[in-house]
Formats: C-alpha cells, structure tokens, sequence
C-alpha cells in the first residue's frame, strides 16, 4: 500500500481539508467566466498553509473546465514564463506560427526548402497575450494566470497586474489567481498603479479546525486501505495543530511507522508524531531560527512572553523600546514570514511551533 500523505512542496494532497468553501467559490467563478468578482483572487496565508498546494488544486479545476493554465512564481522573467507556458498549454488550439517562412522550393534530385529567419516579434507582452486570447477566445477557451510568492518589489508583477486589468475590459476570459504571504500581498494592494486588485476576493488561509483535519485523515487512510485507532487519530489531529503541511508530515510518518499492518495504532502515532516534529525541527525551524539576528530574535522572544496582547505598544512596553525600534523589527519578521499582522494589528507567530522552540532556545 502506498502512502497516500504528501509533505511535499505544491502537490495536492488526496483531501484537501479546510478549502472547500475556496474551491466551491472559484469553480463556480471559472463557470461563470468573465464578470465574476473571484476570477481575480489573492490567496494570504503563512507558509505551511497550503497555498501552493490549493493553487495546484485551482489549476486542476480549470483545466477540466477547458481553461488553458499557466502557473508561475513572482521571479524575473515571470512574464516571458506566463506566455511560454501558455502557448505550450494551448499548442493543440491555437496555431503556433514558425519563425521561420519559405521563400523558395526546388523539386530536383532532392527536395530542397529555403528558410529566412523572420525578424522577432516587435510587440511587447500586452499585445502577445491578446493575440493568443483572441485565438483561445474562438474555440471558446479561457486562460488561468496562477502565481506564487507574490512580491510587490517586482516590477513584472505589477505589470502583470496592470496588463490583467485591460484584458479584462477587453473582455476576455481570463482568470488571475495570487498567493503569498500576508506582508507580500498588502505591499502589492496599496500600490497605486494597482489599486483595481483592492476588489480582488481575498481569501485568507486560517488553521483548520480539528474536525475537518480529523477527517481529512480518516479519510486519506481509510481510502487507500488502512485503519486508524481512535487514539492514534486524537494524537495525530493534535500534533498536526491546524497546519496543512504538519498534517501531511505527521500523517506519511504515521503511515510508515504502521508499516505493512492494515491498521495505525496508538504506538505508530506515538512514533510518526514524534519523527515528523523531529523532521519539521530540522527543516524549517532550525533554520529559520540560524537566520535570524540576535535583535530579530529577542523581538521574537518579547513577542512569545504573552499570547494574547501582542500589539506593538505591548512589545515595546516589554522590551522599554520605542514603538519605532520595534516597528523595524516586526517589518523584518514579516517579510521573512514568521510572524503575521491580524487586520486588528495583533501579531502572531505564522510558523507552528515557533513560539515554542524560541522559549526552549536561548543564546
């Protein structure tokens, strides 16, 4: 029997627990086509919560509703990306033209072609993309833009987003779905050249409930033909904390721990909890924790003191540093992605565990 749980980076997951009401919301919005609101979506969410995975799974539904994809991440040459990707996507639809054309033919003992090499194409990346929607556009085939780790600071996202506006008032269906941390994706709304994506749906990933993990893992095991004792189900939804990427590490470990049996016991959880926290240790906080300055890290410890009032002033009262000395600090957190800011300005840790393992490591 395979092992059905994958903790690996963007691969959708046999259940995709917590998610429904997103997916439900964009299936319907890709049906509905252009003049939905949710065809232009922003999905915020720290790591580990699933947001490349749930823009794979975003992909998948598309593409069984004939639209043409193409994913990508916000990373230099993203544009030329989206373009290749999409012309590749659509090569049985839409006629893809040589640059090269036959100037001469000579029927003799061997057939012999000329070719010249057409000069490259002068039209910049708006007028590309419309060419080959207008071509999408007559077999009735849309196009989804998926990107990941959204970034303000590139200068191609913004033109993305800008370019994505005007095909939209030109008609075409065309679908635009973001992710990225929360920090990464309000830099991008409160840039003017982009302030249209300010009415994008935003859908925030918060921790799933212990009830839709719960069975997001009975149904992962049971449908790929095991068991799981009551016990060892508590202990594995306990140690996953609402965190999608947990989730599928504890469950592959508790999943080998049980071997070739037909049924997870209580001492196969005990031994897949604690291999996967091991595991989760060694690869995300350990090395979060070397990147971080010595400043960054007694903010952080200043932030774990209380876990209910951690608004700035609270910090900076705990420190006796100024509001602005703290500020700089919480700025760096954020964009490394290990805190988040609630719409109500209370920061929170964004890694699981991570609170946790500040306390039991000091310098």
């Amino acid at each position: 029997m395979q092992n059905p749980f994958t903790p690996s980076f963007g691969i959708v997951p046999l259940y995709l627990a917590g998610r429904e009401m997103i997916l439900s919301d964009l299936r319907r919005a890709l049906q509905n086509g252009p003049g939905d609101p949710s065809l232009c979506s922003i999905i915020v969410g720290p790591r580990g919560s699933g947001k490349t995975a749930l823009l794979s799974c975003i992909a998948d539904e598309a593409m069984r509703q004939g639209y043409i994809v193409a994913d990508t991440t916000a990373v230099p040459g993203m544009l030329e990306d989206i373009l290749q990707r999409a012309l590749d996507a659509s090569a049985e639809i839409v006629t893809r033209h040589s640059p090269k054309k036959v100037t001469g033919i000579s029927v003799g003992q061997f057939l012999g072609i000329e070719w010249q090499e057409s000069a490259p194409p002068k039209e910049n990346w708006r007028s590309r993309m419309t060419t080959l929607l207008r071509e999408l556009k007559k077999t009735d085939s849309g196009l989804l833009i998926t990107v990941d780790e959204v970034r303000a600071s590139l200068d191609e996202m913004i033109q993305l987003a800008a370019v994505y506006q005007l095909l939209i008032r030109d008609g075409f269906k065309c679908a635009l779905v973001m992710a990225g941390l929360r920090v990464h994706c309000n830099q991008l709304l409160d840039d003017d050249s982009t302030s249209f994506l300010r009415r994008a749906k935003q859908y925030p990933l918060e921790r799933i409930s212990d009830t839709e993990i719960d069975r997001a893992f009975r149904k992962t095991i049971e449908s790929s033909g095991k068991q799981i004792h009551a016990a060892a189900l508590k202990s594995a939804v306990n140690a996953s904390g609402g965190y999608p990427y947990m989730m599928q590490l504890v469950g592959f470990s508790i999943w080998e721990e049980s071997g070739e049996r037909k049924t997870i016991h209580e001492q196969d959880a005990e031994k897949g909890v604690h291999a996967a926290l091991q595991d989760f240790q060694n690869g995300v906080l350990n090395s979060t924790y070397r990147e971080l300055s010595s400043g960054d890290r007694t903010f952080l410890r200043a932030l774990s003191d209380d876990v209910s009032e951690n608004r700035v002033s609270d910090i900076a009262a705990r420190m006796n540093k100024t509001a602005g000395y703290v500020s700089s600090y919480k700025l760096r957190a954020l964009e490394a992605g290990v805190i988040e800011e609630t719409p109500g300005k209370t920061l929170m840790f964004s890694i699981p565990f991570f609170r946790e393992y500040l306390l039991a490591h000091e310098d």
